[in-house]
């Protein structure tokens, strides 16, 4: 559950983001010595995705500070005890703040941080908080409401595909909400999933991109981190959305657009705060308002209406007259679980685990 004391601070590089948290009382003075900042990463930097885009953060910090700080990265470091090791060992080498940033490193940087109480850890996509652990995570769903929207408008066959990763509350929310926009503009289309069970693994991105295209899908969407995807639609000629990152580059023709995560404002804020004094745990979770999200440029094949409503969508998001689990909603069976008139507040938006109208399939346990 999100906390509830909320208020907005500030962001270098203009951004903004909603931080709730309680103090961890500062080691004394504003610190004069170079802060060592650690970074833990699930992939590749060169994934051209989620944790490109974590990398593109990084440089922020380099960019902003210079010799007053040095980051280290450690890529491809598997979750569970892998993980345990790797942040173990940053924070035994000095790192005064350190980034972990894929769900499964929640427990391994908690148990981390009960060690070293100094150390500032901020772990993405988490719900677990501590006195020297804060987490923090964007509202991607806002993104995949206005790919729904785009999505349920440029579809001949009614057939979206669907690559997911692990069927986790975040995943499990952008398919959701996704396919909730996708029947607000399209009554007649559906989403049919595949689970990878990864994060990155370019061989089964992309097979399961060709798979569900087999099976009629002609708009492929994705919770993973390569770029095969978007290549495989652009070879069989239907359209794709990018996940993390801008990915024109790997299907020009086909990539509609894409979800961007953009870290650089967050990690700026946070290195300083720690080199201030300042630094509080929490959660943080902001959207297209704080700057935490972005669209990727629109696809010139989209018609100009439909850009239209993407952008009036992204507008009315932002200023908080639109809501991407609006009511009424109903779940596979036709269970109703939002009335019309109300939203699906954060605590449930967390813990989703089950499916809306429209998508096909059962969800995994």
């Amino acid at each position: 559950m999100k906390t509830s004391l909320i208020k907005h601070i500030a962001l270098c590089f203009g951004a903004a983001i909603t931080a709730a948290g309680f103090s961890l009382a500062a080691p004394g003075a504003a610190q004069a010595e170079t802060l060592k900042v650690g970074f833990v990463y699930v992939g590749p930097v060169g994934d051209h995705g989620w944790t490109y885009r974590h990398d593109v953060g990084r440089k922020a910090i380099d960019k902003a500070f210079g010799d007053k700080v040095k980051t280290t990265l450690v890529e491809s470091v598997k979750e569970g005890a892998d993980a345990e090791r790797v942040i173990r060992q940053l924070a035994a080498s000095g790192h005064k703040l350190i980034f972990t940033t894929s769900f499964g490193f929640m427990n391994p940087t908690l148990k981390v941080a009960k060690s070293f109480p100094d150390v500032r850890f901020e772990h993405a996509t988490g719900y677990k908080q501590s006195a020297n652990v804060a987490t923090y995570g964007a509202r991607f769903y806002e993104g995949r409401h206005i790919a729904g929207l785009i999505a349920g408008k440029m579809t001949k066959s009614n057939v979206i595909g669907y690559i997911g990763s692990f069927p986790i509350p975040e995943v499990v929310r952008g398919i959701n909400a996704f396919t909730l926009a996708l029947r607000q503009v399209n009554a007649k289309a559906t989403v049919k999933v595949v689970w990878v069970n990864t994060w990155y693994d370019p061989g089964k991105e992309g097979a399961a991109a060709k798979a569900l295209i087999d099976q009629g899908a002609d708009v492929i969407l994705q919770h993973t981190d390569s770029p095969a995807a978007v290549q495989a639609a652009q070879e069989r000629g239907v359209w794709a959305v990018g996940q993390a990152s801008d990915m024109t580059h790997f299907g020009p023709r086909s990539h509609l657009t894409a979800i961007v995560d953009v870290w650089d404002g967050y990690y700026v804020a946070r290195a300083k705060a720690v080199m201030d004094g300042t630094w509080k745990s929490g959660d943080t979770w902001g959207g297209l308002k704080q700057g935490m999200l972005a669209m990727a440029p629109y696809n010139t094949a989209i018609p100009a209406d439909v850009r239209a409503m993407a952008e009036k969508a992204q507008a009315d998001i932002m200023a908080g007259t639109l809501h991407a689990f609006a009511g009424p909603i109903r779940d596979q069976m036709g269970v109703e679980k939002v009335s019309a008139g109300k939203n699906l507040d954060d605590g449930a938006l967390l813990s989703m685990n089950w499916y809306v109208e429209g998508v096909q399939g059962k969800l995994p346990k």
